[in-house]
């Protein structure tokens, strides 16, 4: 699974499906486009991204007018990444899992280019202060009070909602609000959505037909976890998740029926490609009034020993005095080489990655502009001081309100995190994991500036860096190939339920694999004389679970009865030959 960069993580079985959902903008004035895409999964890879890229109308689109953004779920499935870091705890890369994330993709925007309509966009915001927490104060308080003071509870309270209006009727809903993927912990081993994921499925099952997507901004230090960036808000994992994603629910529909901004036409973008391993910074943007450059990418001891979220390897710790025996070890090479020390210092430097050829050296940066809205697309975790001096630099120059500027992170590829050079010093997990060093900010905002101003003046963005071609990653050696075929039932529901409970069935299967099915799990009740869908797996009140038992497979199905249903119903598997085992009960009030 990826996400918590755990062995032991292997999915088991299905929680809430992983979705896809892509919006489509056109300005009627300018025909300029925009495809904006939020996926349910742990990040976007650029090989991920070029393969989608390959499937659209390229005399639409293009790497600048297609934003692809991730959920940043830690409950999601791994080893479809380009770059061997992100696939070395699946044992390699899976072409299964690769092409069924990009073809769900690319499946959602054109859906959503058949659904092209006349419309209205409207903005509103707000604030949300019961679903996050930083999680590494120690590295927050760092930095100067003029940045403190912005987030005076150490948090991003700032929600934000673009609503998509037709006919006056709400189709789509976009929210973007800081928070992790973490509810979920290392320890489960069901595929979710997790938190935002919970929101989304919420909403548009409330409003069936409606699209909602929960999208990332600077999520870098803000966990879930209330209070205390452990576990909370209960101690059920499953429960925070859904609480954590009802809070956003509730704070974004409360948005969308709020007096909101009616957005007028303009659709903007610019990307270009920045090789961060070896970017020459300027004064003007370092803050100590010397220029700097960046350094290849190094992970830290820090990142290897995770969070209170995810603990990490047990030999390493978080901040600086947590590693000395590393960090001495690399007072030599700082010493010997001072283009090094001034990048990494005071990083325990562990895993060369860039030198490795283990993770991305070139990374995109997009700026794209939906009216007064303005969003930073980074491939990068970025916290909320490090996304408050982004949005600051942009917002002078297009002379914006600050509110009208967001961080777009986990966007069109991946490359850890973005810390501030204050709470790089600190080197918590966060300062270890950001790659390329002190002044990789200092770079971004850098860069950023020189999007806006292109922007501003209307001309086009030049890329700083050649994209070296990608290489086929190497095959995982663990096959799931062999179909999967129902062939018995072992465990029967009772005949009678009431409202709460859980049904429960078993069936036997053959093999582990094969393609991917719509639903394995379907719950019917009784319509006259036929029947009609009330869930399925991947709706967040089923679960689908394969064990091994006895040296077979069992395909464990799960159902809580909703409240204020009764009447006959049946639950269904399905395998790939679209065989069915059905077994009937009854629900009573």
């Amino acid at each position: 699974m990826m996400g918590y960069g755990m062995r032991f993580q292997r999915s088991s079985g299905i929680q809430l499906r992983q979705r896809s959902r892509a919006f489509v903008l056109v300005d009627r004035v300018t025909s300029q486009r925009l495809i904006y895409v939020v996926a349910d999964i742990g990040m976007f890879f650029r090989n991920v991204r070029d393969a989608v890229l390959a499937k659209l109308d390229p005399t639409k689109y293009d790497e600048h007018n297609v934003v692809l953004t991730a959920t940043h779920t830690h409950a999601g499935v791994a080893g479809y990444a380009g770059y061997r870091l992100y696939n070395m705890t699946t044992d390699g890369f899976r072409p299964r899992t690769f092409q069924a994330i990009v073809d769900g993709v690319v499946a959602s925007i054109e859906q959503a280019e058949a659904d092209l309509a006349p419309g209205r966009l409207m903005l509103s915001r707000g604030e949300l202060h019961d679903a996050s927490v930083n999680r590494s104060p120690m590295a927050f308080a760092r930095n100067p009070q003029s940045d403190r003071g912005h987030f005076p509870d150490a948090v991003d309270p700032l929600t934000t909602v673009l609503r998509l209006e037709r006919d006056s009727r709400t189709v789509g809903v976009v929210n973007w609000f800081a928070t992790h993927g973490t509810s979920l912990t290392n320890r489960n081993t069901l595929i979710s959505g997790d938190n935002k994921g919970y929101a989304a499925r919420q909403w548009e099952v409330d409003e069936p037909g409606l699209v909602a997507a929960f999208a990332q901004t600077n999520a870098g230090d803000m966990s879930p976890n209330v209070p205390d960036a452990t576990q909370g808000p209960t101690d059920d994992e499953v429960d925070n998740a859904r609480i954590i994603g009802e809070r956003q629910y509730e704070a974004a529909i409360s948005l969308a029926s709020s007096t909101a901004i009616e957005i007028d036409g303009g659709l903007d973008s610019r990307l270009s490609d920045v090789n961060l391993s070896r970017l020459d910074v300027a004064a003007a943007f370092t803050g100590d009034g010397r220029a700097h450059r960046t350094g290849r990418a190094v992970l830290g001891a820090a990142f290897a020993a995770g969070t209170k979220e995810g603990p990490g390897a047990r030999a390493f710790r978080e901040g600086v005095e947590g590693n000395r025996l590393l960090a001495g070890c690399c007072a030599v090479p700082y010493r010997l080489r001072p283009v090094l020390s001034d990048a990494q210092r005071p990083k325990a430097m562990l895993i060369p990655a860039g030198a490795l050829g283990w993770v991305a050296d070139v990374v995109p940066v997009q700026l794209v502009r939906i009216g007064p809205l303005v969003l930073i697309a980074l491939a990068q975790e970025v916290t909320i001081v490090a996304g408050l001096r982004l949005r600051r630099a942009v917002a002078d120059v297009l002379d914006l309100p600050l509110d009208d500027v967001l961080v777009q992170g986990y966007a069109n590829d991946y490359a850890g995190y973005v810390t501030t050079p204050e709470e790089y010093g600190a080197q918590r997990y966060e300062g270890g994991h950001t790659m390329f060093g002190r002044w990789e900010l200092p770079a971004y905002v850098q860069e950023v500036t020189r999007l806006a101003r292109d922007l501003r003046d209307g001309r086009p963005s030049d890329t700083t860096a050649h994209n070296p071609a990608v290489r086929q990653p190497r095959p995982s050696r663990r096959r799931n190939d062999d179909p999967c075929r129902c062939i018995g039932v072992v465990l029967q529901p009772r005949e009678s339920y009431v409202a709460g409970d859980d049904v429960e069935a078993a069936f036997a299967v053959t093999g582990d694999g094969g393609p991917l099915l719509p639903s394995y799990v379907l719950v019917e009740s009784r319509d006259g004389d036929g029947w009609t869908s009330v869930a399925a797996d991947g709706d967040g009140t089923t679960t689908v679970e394969w064990k091994q038992v006895d040296k077979r497979t069992n395909a464990h199905a799960k159902w809580r009865v909703p409240a204020r249903m009764s009447g006959a119903f049946r639950l269904s598997y399905a395998d790939v030959d679209k065989h069915t085992s059905t077994r009937e009960f009854t629900v009573t009030s």
